[in-house]
């Protein structure tokens, strides 16, 4: 509980854009895309950077947990205030402070969405790579924060890959200010790539540089059906193999088939037994001929049926189908295990055909989606957590499915971070040398321990 005096000395700072108590107010932020919900004491809005110092000051004064929220589109729980305290909200810090399309950058607050950053740019004909599946909400601070980047980074790569710089405040009021206007810069170590994906443990960010690109002069995209996994597999290696990277490369298996089949109007065969959808963008002049390469190469893996959008129309149509996936599972398990893990490309068969078999091996219905051209599948327990021996089975499937992906050479995450959800499987993926530099970092950064907490208690020694 936030004492009297702490609470009176947040309510006074100049400036701020609102400040709640009341539980009925905090209640709504206490939560995020996951199942996890904690109420937190207090929630403040601060709009600039010098009132995110006082905050932190505040905080450390009175021993505060501190939790940064972004938009709470995250899935793991890294958001949600687990030991109460305060919120720190960054939805009015959403100004665009500069643009410098001669220097392809802009300069945001981290409560800007990811959609407003490209409608404002999109004129001068710029975009800025990353595109989570919730861009039209999320907001920048989100992104950075766990590194979400979407289907984009197959091709352009994640999100630390188009911050040019940061502006933080750390655990101990310090102010950070990393990185430079330039895509060049060696001096120094990295804290830009450092800050991140560490899910506000290390500091509030307060002002991002992000690098843009020119928005390319055309793109084509493909829906492609295979009877097989092993022939959809061998197809996404095969197109990852070949001199011209799509900027899309989305798989979605059988199972997630049937779904968009059962609660969409599209129309697939019913023999389909996987799919891909294929994007690539660039010059206009020699698109077609890649293209016309790539489709060549799919049939070679044995698809059932290539189909190319001819107008935006029909891309639009195309994409119905795969954005169709998610609200059927919804509708179908509400309360679903949703796990983002990553594989080598040239695993893709073998750990695809390992989760048909823990399917069958926990009685678990599993839907496999994602971002195949990079390796990260989105994998789906639809369970119900009103069946105790359901869940009891469900768990023990994750930890076949998480072991199954380092035995692979693959990651426990690709962009959703690790939060509440996977934390306690973090030490099967680094070792104890790793974890110690991570507790000493996190030490230099917030020396007291006040920034959400309990998020990487895994790193302590």
């Amino acid at each position: 509980m936030i004492s009297s005096p702490a609470l009176q000395a947040l309510s006074k700072i100049d400036g701020i854009h609102g400040f709640y108590t009341d539980p009925a107010d905090c209640l709504v932020y206490g939560y995020d895309n996951s199942r996890r919900q904690v109420t937190p004491d207090a929630v403040i809005f601060p709009t600039h950077h010098q009132q995110l110092i006082e905050i932190v000051h505040i905080c450390r004064q009175y021993a505060i947990p501190l939790t940064a929220r972004g938009r709470g589109t995250a899935t793991t729980g890294a958001s949600v205030p687990v030991q109460q305290g305060l919120v720190v909200s960054f939805e009015h810090m959403n100004r665009i402070l500069s643009f410098e399309p001669e220097n392809r950058l802009i300069v945001v607050q981290p409560g800007v969405t990811n959609q407003e950053v490209q409608d404002y740019i999109a004129d001068a004909g710029f975009f800025w790579a990353p595109d989570p599946s919730s861009s039209a909400f999320c907001s920048i601070g989100g992104n950075l924060s766990c590194n979400s980047a979407g289907p984009r980074a197959v091709k352009y790569g994640s999100t630390r890959d188009h911050v040019l710089g940061l502006k933080a405040v750390l655990g101990d009021g310090r102010t950070l200010v990393t990185g430079a206007k330039t895509t060049k810069a060696v001096v120094g170590y990295d804290f830009t790539r450092l800050l991140i994906g560490s899910e506000g443990t290390l500091g509030l960010i307060t002002e991002a540089t992000l690098k843009l690109l020119p928005k390319p002069e055309k793109k084509l995209t493909a829906q492609i059906i295979f009877g097989s996994i092993e022939s959809a597999a061998h197809a996404i290696t095969a197109i990852m193999s070949q001199p011209v990277i799509p900027c899309a490369l989305e798989f979605i298996d059988k199972h997630a088939i049937n779904m968009i089949r059962d609660y969409s109007e599209a129309i697939l065969p019913a023999h389909a037994q996987a799919m891909i959808m294929l994007e690539i963008d660039g010059d206009a002049a020699c698109l077609q001929r890649q293209a016309d390469a790539l489709e060549q190469t799919v049939r070679q893996s044995g698809c059932l049926s290539y189909q190319l959008a001819e107008t935006a129309e029909e891309v639009k149509a195309l994409w119905k189908t795969r954005k169709a996936l998610s609200p059927a599972l919804r509708k179908i398990a509400p309360k679903k295990i949703n796990e983002d893990v990553v594989v080598p490309v040239a695993h893709i068969t073998q750990f695809l055909n390992t989760l048909d078999q823990l399917a069958d091996k926990y009685q678990i219905a599993i839907v496999n989606f994602g971002h195949a051209g990079n390796g990260n599948i989105h994998v789906n327990l639809l369970t119900n957590p009103d069946d105790e021996q359901q869940m009891k089975n469900a768990y023990a499937c994750l930890e076949d499915l998480f072991k199954t992906v380092l035995q692979l050479g693959g990651t426990l995450s690709g962009e959703h971070g690790i939060g509440l959800e996977k934390k306690d499987y973090v030490h099967w993926e680094l070792d104890q040398t790793y974890t110690s530099l991570m507790h000493a970092v996190k030490m230099q950064f917030d020396p007291d321990g006040i920034l959400n907490p309990q998020k990487q208690d895994y790193i302590k020694v």
